[in-house]
């Protein structure tokens, strides 16, 4: 060896790279200590601002920042990790399926993965349904939703027209009421440009398993949520699950049946398919077991932080929740912890008290709970939109946001549809969810 401490992070959303920024300061460009980021996009997603994309509300990229440019003295590595040896303590990854595969020695491995998409093994889920989970989501439920507009414009039978205007979102947290609101405002301020779709045809659905809508928030500020989103037209399935899906339909706990071609799935996170196969003690969900310095159990070069570390929570008891203010808190506390184990230290506990949660509702309206405070309404809104717009990191991402939002003010969403086309030969691909080849079975209900 030469000598030189390797920390290896995996991940490159708001834990990982909290993590590798507070490295940077530790160490600075200090011999000695090599800091490499790996994940399999060159950006770190805004994850808050994600349901803004498939309505228009913001343009993808704008909600991305480049790993490389903000990291600038940690080797960012594009790559797909396929297998973590924690005997040999290498990681191997490669950047494409057809790349070599290239080991990567750690003496501190820093799992900052984040979660995966939870199907729960429902059927039909996995092949049809939409998640709301990475920015390539986002940007395809926005061609899914134009494209669907746009055939229901040519489709001369109501019943098919209904189902091509349905679009149902599963899960009533935060991910899935701003889903809802957000493709609510983008569908029907979209139909005034489709003279042959009817207002009263645009169907949104939510459906949530449990008894209120915002269960993260007070009852009150879930009671609000809930009369908005009604006001709207949204209408809202409490207490009811998603039995399975098809092309074509979905069905539900209830033993209906919706004719509908859009299902967006926000109910479920896992822990990324790779923690599942380390040999380490898990705790609540799979996730990965880690004491209260976020070092796991029985392997103390190992780090565990976000979505998939169970973190004991100090502050309230029990485990902490996968937000990115915690997730934020974490990376700051893993880097400290790392460096202080290399100085020869003891480790610190992680302990936060979350200073609030805030939920969009769409058209100038959110609920907040800040610091003990309830807001809702335009107030909440507006509190909501500058406390991300400050939390985005980056002038330049600041301006272009703040610049979406004030154009939003005046103008019409995007409705401009941009078909896929094969990667050979140029030819226009199949729409967005053509028809399966080899139809699905009936609905189980």
């Amino acid at each position: 060896m030469d000598g030189t401490t390797r920390v290896v992070i995996l991940g490159g959303g708001f834990a990982g790279v909290t993590a590798a920024r507070r490295l940077e300061r530790h160490f600075g460009r200090r011999s000695g200590v090599e800091v490499t980021l790996v994940d399999g996009e060159n950006f770190s997603l805004f994850t808050p601002l994600l349901p803004e994309v498939p309505s228009g509300s913001l343009q993808a990229k704008h909600i991305v920042y480049p790993l490389r440019a903000t990291l600038r003295r940690t080797a960012v590595r594009q790559a797909e990790v396929r297998e973590i040896d924690l005997d040999r303590r290498v990681v191997v990854a490669a950047h494409c399926a057809k790349c070599r595969e290239a080991p990567l020695p750690y003496d501190h491995l820093v799992l900052a993965f984040g979660g995966a998409t939870n199907f729960f093994g429902l059927p039909g889920l996995a092949a049809h349904a939409r998640t709301m989970k990475t920015l390539a989501d986002a940007t395809a439920l926005h061609a899914q939703l134009v494209d669907k507009l746009e055939h229901a414009d040519l489709e001369d039978d109501p019943e098919a027209r209904r189902a091509l205007l349905t679009f149902v979102v599963a899960g009533g947290g935060f991910a899935g009421v701003e889903t809802a609101a957000q493709v609510n405002d983008f569908v029907r301020s979209a139909g005034r440009y489709y003279p042959r779709v009817g207002p009263g045809e645009v169907r949104v659905v939510l459906v949530h398993s449990g008894p209120r809508v915002l269960p993260e928030v007070g009852e009150k500020l879930s009671a609000y949520a809930l009369r908005q989103l009604g006001r709207r037209g949204v209408e809202v399935r409490l207490g009811t699950r998603v039995t399975g899906c098809a092309a074509d339909r979905v069905g539900l706990s209830t033993g209906e049946e919706l004719a509908c071609h859009t299902l967006v799935w926000a109910a479920g996170v896992a822990p990324h398919p790779l923690i599942a196969a380390l040999d380490l003690p898990k705790g609540a969900g799979g996730r990965v077991a880690v004491d209260a310095t976020l070092r796991s159990v029985g392997r103390p070069e190992v780090w565990a932080l976000g979505d998939c570390a169970t973190v004991p929570d100090l502050a309230r008891g029990g485990v902490c929740p996968p937000t990115a203010q915690h997730a934020l808190r974490q990376g700051k506390v893993v880097a400290d912890n790392v460096a202080a184990v290399l100085a020869g230290k003891e480790p610190v506990p992680f302990k936060y008290k979350p200073l609030g949660l805030m939920a969009g509702l769409g058209r100038r309206s959110a609920v907040a709970e800040v610091m003990g405070l309830r807001f809702s309404g335009f107030l909440a809104w507006w509190l909501w939109r500058t406390v991300y717009l400050m939390k985005l990191p980056g002038l330049e991402r600041k301006v272009r946001v703040a610049l979406d939002w004030t154009l939003d003010l005046f103008f019409p969403r995007d409705i401009v549809y941009l078909r896929p086309l094969h990667t050979t030969g140029g030819a226009a691909a199949a729409p967005v969810d053509a028809p399966d080849p080899h139809p699905a079975a009936a609905v189980p209900r």
